[in-house]
């Protein structure tokens, strides 16, 4: 049997009070007889969670917000507000297990500007580790220009920038008919994905190069892809887009993945052949995956001892300043 190794998790949700409203629009995705059973697990900080988090040799999770959270509100003011108490909220939580907890900080990114200073209260004040964006707010992605207050103070700050699965600002065509492809099967990994390499591609690296992005899920495929997007970046119709890195490089200087949601040797080997072992960090998705499976997966995976230490928890303290 496998030695079970102290860990870092950093994709691990909880239920805020007043959120609730936000989560259920995510009931579209879901099973119906399914959908909502998570909600005891994700508003408990107590013996349920540390249970788990025991069972699965976790000696510190990264707590972020199950989305969308504010990321689905319309109105700048009440999403700012929400943000703040959000945040506010996770910090008592975080102060009553300060060994156990840290946190990633919930933005309004409807006001750029305003949430590069509430990270900055979170990180400064806090004591946060980054910030979580659950995908695109109101249509609006991280690549825009209106956002470069936002990565610059990420990027003077040290904060990684986790971004989180949400859905698309309308439903493909391509779904048309199979609703099980919009949801967690597929059409978050597109979306996120897509989230990704609309930063890279715009430049935001080259711009910000101190910017630190974090994807979950074995980096949404993203990983698999690097050679073909090196490759097809030289006879992709760019207009006048350039780029002072190749493609790959960006991945390989400014983006972190985690194992979030993801338990299985072959992503994980290609994760950290394509990236390096210090750009992976070990993660659940907690309530959202097992666990028990996540770790026990993890402890026998085919990894040299160095890769095991680096990915089951000393990245995300480097990264994380934990």
């Amino acid at each position: 049997m496998a030695e079970t190794q102290k860990k870092i998790a950093l994709e691990e949700h909880f239920m805020a009070p007043g959120f609730i409203e936000y989560f259920n629009r995510t009931a579209i995705n879901i099973s119906p007889e399914l959908f909502g059973r998570a909600l005891d697990a994700l508003q408990d900080f107590g013996d349920r969670r540390l249970a788990a988090m025991d069972a699965a040799g976790v000696e510190k999770a990264v707590l972020s917000l199950s989305g969308p959270g504010v990321q689905a509100e319309t109105d700048t003011p009440t999403a700012t507000r929400r943000a703040r108490e959000c945040n506010n909220f996770l910090a008592e939580q975080i102060a009553a297990q300060p060994e156990r907890y840290a946190g990633f900080a919930h933005l309004a990114m409807q006001d750029p500007a305003g949430a590069a200073d509430e990270l900055e209260r979170c990180v400064r004040e806090l004591g946060f580790s980054g910030a979580m964006i659950n995908g695109q707010t109101n249509g609006a992605y991280l690549d825009d220009d209106r956002f470069s207050v936002f990565w610059e103070r990420a990027a003077d700050l040290g904060a990684p920038v986790y971004i989180h699965p949400y859905n698309s600002p309308d439903m493909p065509y391509m779904y048309h008919n199979h609703p099980e492809l919009y949801g967690p099967l597929w059409s978050w990994t597109v979306e996120t994905g897509n989230h990704a390499l609309r930063l890279v591609f715009a430049g935001v690296f080259d711009r910000f190069p101190g910017a630190k992005l974090i994807l979950g899920h074995m980096g949404e495929t993203l990983p698999y892809q690097l050679w073909r997007f090196d490759s097809r970046w030289q006879i992709a119709n760019r207009g006048a887009r350039r780029l002072e890195l190749s493609p790959s490089g960006y991945f390989r200087r400014n983006i972190w993945v985690t194992t979030a949601g993801v338990c299985s040797n072959e992503p994980l080997r290609c994760a950290i052949d394509a990236l390096g072992a210090e750009r992976v960090m070990f993660s659940i998705d907690y309530p959202f995956e097992r666990a028990q499976e996540a770790a026990d997966w993890f402890d026998a995976a085919p990894l040299s001892a160095e890769e095991r230490r680096l990915v089951g928890g000393d990245n995300a303290r480097r990264l994380l300043r934990l």
